[in-house]
C-alpha cells in the first residue's frame, strides 16, 4: 500500500464514497444531497484526500463568512487513520487561514474523541467553551476549540 496522500478539492465523484464516511463516523451524517450542494456553496471548501489509486481516505469542510473560518467536518475512514491523513487535511485549512487573513477558525468535537482533540491541539487549537447537548448518539457536549490568526 502507498503511503501517498493527495489532498484535491471534493468533487461530485467523491460524494459516494464521502457519505459512506459520514454514515460511519457521524451519528447524524451529511447526505449525498448535503454534500452536493455544498460543491456550488461559494463560502465552502471541501477538501479530499486520496490514496494513489484515488480511494477517498478522508474529507474535510469549511464555511468562510467575513474573516472567520468554521470546519464543519473532519473525517478519515478507520482503516486509514493514524497515517497522517486529517493532519494534511488539517494544514490545508490552516494554510488558507493565514493566506487569507482569517482572524480564526473553528470546530466543535466531541469531550470524548480524544484523538481529534490531541490532532486539533496539535495545530495551536485551544479549548473557547461548550455547548451543551450538541450531540446526540450518544448525547454529549461539544467542546469548541478555537485557532486564532490574527
Amino acid at each position: 500500500m502507498s503511503n501517498a496522500i493527495h489532498i484535491l478539492p471534493m468533487h461530485a465523484d467523491h460524494i459516494p464514497a464521502i457519505a459512506k464516511l459520514e454514515r460511519e463516523c457521524f451519528s447524524r451524517p451529511w447526505s449525498e444531497r448535503m454534500l452536493s450542494e455544498e460543491l456550488e456553496n461559494q463560502c465552502a471548501a471541501f477538501l479530499t484526500a486520496l490514496d494513489d489509486k484515488g480511494e477517498v481516505l478522508g474529507y474535510a469542510g469549511l464555511l468562510v463568512a467575513a474573516d472567520e473560518g468554521y470546519i464543519t467536518n473532519v473525517a478519515v475512514f478507520p482503516q486509514h487513520r493514524r497515517r497522517g491523513v486529517a493532519a494534511k487535511l488539517l494544514q490545508v485549512f490552516c494554510d488558507f487561514a493565514a493566506a487569507h487573513h482569517l482572524a480564526f477558525l473553528t470546530l466543535e468535537v466531541r469531550p470524548s474523541n480524544d484523538a481529534a482533540i490531541a490532532l486539533y491541539a496539535s495545530f495551536g487549537f485551544t479549548e473557547r467553551g461548550r455547548r451543551r447537548n450538541y450531540y446526540d448518539l450518544p448525547k454529549e457536549d461539544a467542546l469548541i476549540l478555537t485557532r486564532d490568526f490574527g
